[in-house]
């Protein structure tokens, strides 16, 4: 979905949460949320659509990479910029996104701590490993694991649009959104993918990952590092930069405790087009049919900012 090409219908239809302070919108692969130093158009060209009734449109509270879909959270004034800038900024808010990775973890879970640096100063948002730069902090969860044909790889976005439609865009107003977090056996969906004739086996990892820390690239860098590079990663992976598929990365959920005296907001991202065939392939089942699963990580109780 080429920027220019997003309508205010569709813009509304990715809403995943509204209330009076925040709205939490879910992010397609592929654009970048704002203007980078060339210009361009981005997705924030497009929050005019959810004002809904308030003079201005709503800001960013945070940022996702172009290549990364999901969960994205929007302040609709001022103070409420303010109180989620000052959540994210003490890692009081959850976030755990979901990756399918090249390759296979040694266990079935653990914490990356490598810190993060500038690859090359020309390109000021391409991240390494540096022992001198800031601290980084990853936790990791597996969730699935699979073994297919080594050309085997998700179909482009067809079928999206359709897909939104039917589910209405999003799940507003889910009472229990836990049911969303659902990882089960199911058959390979044949549709969703195509396997190139290959006898070379690749081994695929599904993961749950949440930053502790919030670096540039770091989920992507992380795994890279430890040698497991997110699927379709352009710049630490093994997937051309032209015309490749899309990055296998989702900001699956957020959980913010914006309200002092009321529970946490948990908001779920629906999976991508372009994630189902391989999720799939690592035990995901269609999400039309859930079942309870508890979320990947834990969390203490969180204090929110007053409001």
């Amino acid at each position: 979905m080429p920027p220019e090409d997003i309508t205010a219908g569709q813009m509304v239809s990715r809403l995943l949460y509204r209330d009076g302070l925040m709205l939490v919108i879910d992010k397609p692969a592929g654009i970048a949320v704002h203007r980078g130093p060339k210009g361009g158009e981005s997705l924030e060209d497009h929050f005019g659509a959810l004002r809904f009734g308030l003079p201005r449109s709503p800001a960013l509270a945070h940022r996702l990479d172009r290549d990364t879909s999901g969960c994205l959270v929007l302040g609709r004034y001022r103070k409420a910029l303010a109180q989620l800038g000052k959540l994210f900024k003490s890692g009081a808010i959850g976030k755990t996104y979901w990756a399918v990775v090249e390759g296979a973890p040694g266990g079935d879970e653990g914490q990356i701590e490598l810190p993060l640096g500038r690859l090359d100063v020309a390109r000021g948002w391409w991240m390494k490993h540096d022992p001198a730069g800031q601290p980084a902090v990853t936790k990791w969860k597996v969730i699935g694991r699979s073994v297919v044909a080594r050309n085997f790889i998700a179909s482009p976005l067809e079928g999206e649009a359709a897909e939104r439609s039917s589910a209405g865009g999003g799940f507003i107003g889910d009472s229990d959104p836990s049911r969303h977090l659902s990882p089960q056996p199911s058959p390979s969906r044949g549709k969703r993918a195509r396997f190139a004739s290959s006898s070379a086996a690749h081994q695929l990892t599904w993961l749950a990952l949440e930053p502790l820390t919030g670096r540039t690239h770091q989920l992507r860098v992380h795994c890279a590092a430890m040698g497991w590079p997110i699927l379709c990663d352009a710049i630490y992976g093994t997937t051309s930069r032209k015309d490749g598929p899309m990055l296998h990365l989702h900001a699956r959920e957020v959980v913010v405790p914006l309200y002092k005296n009321r529970a946490p907001i948990r908001v779920v991202a629906p999976i991508p087009a372009h994630m189902r065939a391989t999720l799939t392939q690592c035990g995901w089942r269609d999400e039309s049919q859930p079942r309870h699963f508890p979320p990947a990580f834990a969390r203490a109780e969180s204090q929110s900012v007053d409001s």
